[in-house]
């Protein structure tokens, strides 16, 4: 058990200790103490919650749906001592700790990356992680404690985090300069669909508005190319083999060979851009500052100056 865990409850360590080796005997090890300690611990917090934590299994131990939710509360908590812990030693210093970032990956094709440039032009000793992620995994790292900040986008109310900043994005096709679209200011679906296309796969929530949107309009739809990352995506339409579908935050409008051409329709506003933090959490000082510059960057509107 590390120094910063000594900040947390023992009935609370233990349990993230178990929850981390899934074993009741690797966690004693861990922690340095005899594994009938560490039953009690969990048994004890079992039943002062009332619920059951973990299935007991021959081959270890499982968390039940109660102790997924415990396990989130506690890696926040975890974190939190962890902060606290650098931020005492550090004193003032506190501010050279790095920061964390989950984001999809349209988000670190340019947005998030200038962003982090941005900021560091003014706090030069704050370093940075960037995870490129799923969304979901993106918001379970912020949930968790792993990540400080999460930039996904997301659709629907969101429940086990904080929206500090929620933007619409629209759409946009990325066509090869001269091509017959090339020259106008927006298209509609059927436009967009007559031509091949390179989509993200189905899991992907624009590849999940897009079917919507496709199916709503009766427009039977058979990608030329699925592929999550973008940089295929743009060599696929510079090469001449179609069109994509990019969000305006994720496309590069710079990009040589290509134009962006917007594509209405209204079921892609389901859709929003979202910086996430932890429901509870406090955040060290370059963590929160951060996420300020980063919401002042999106919510203002400001992306235009990223281009």
């Amino acid at each position: 058990m590390g120094e910063t865990m000594q900040l947390l409850p023992v009935h609370l360590a233990y349990f993230l200790e178990v929850a981390r080796a899934g074993s009741v005997t690797e966690a004693g090890q861990a922690l340095g103490v005899a594994p009938s300690a560490v039953s009690r611990q969990i048994a004890k917090l079992e039943s002062g919650l009332g619920v059951t934590l973990f299935e007991r299994r021959p081959r270890g131990m499982t968390l039940t749906d109660a102790g997924a939710r415990l396990l989130a509360h506690a890696r926040r908590a975890e974190a939190d001592s962890v902060t606290l812990v650098g931020e005492l030693r550090a004193g003032r210093g506190a501010e050279e700790r790095g920061v964390c970032v989950a984001c999809t990956e349209g988000f670190a094709h340019r947005l998030v990356p200038r962003v982090i440039a941005g900021f560091r032009r003014e706090h030069p000793d704050v370093a940075f992680r960037l995870d490129v992620v799923p969304r979901e995994e993106a918001t379970r790292r912020v949930v968790e404690g792993i990540a400080d900040v999460a930039v996904t986008y997301a659709m629907g109310p969101q429940h086990d985090v904080r929206v500090e900043c929620a933007v619409v994005v629209p759409v946009s096709a990325v066509v090869p300069l001269g091509h017959e679209l090339a020259g106008r200011d927006r298209i509609d679906l059927a436009e967009l669909c007559a031509h091949p296309l390179a989509l993200g796969s189905p899991g992907t929530s624009q590849r999940e508005l897009f079917d919507l949107a496709a199916q709503l309009e009766g427009l039977a739809v058979h990608p030329a190319l699925v592929c999550d990352s973008l940089a295929p995506q743009y060599a696929f339409v510079r090469a001449g083999g179609g069109l994509a579908l990019v969000g305006e935050l994720a496309g590069d409008p710079g990009a040589e060979g290509v134009t962006h051409v917007r594509v209405d329709h209204p079921v892609f506003r389901q859709r929003e851009a979202q910086v996430q933090t932890a429901v509870g959490r406090r955040l060290p000082w370059s963590a929160a500052r951060f996420t300020e510059f980063l919401v002042a960057t999106l919510g203002a509107g400001r992306s235009s100056e990223l281009r």
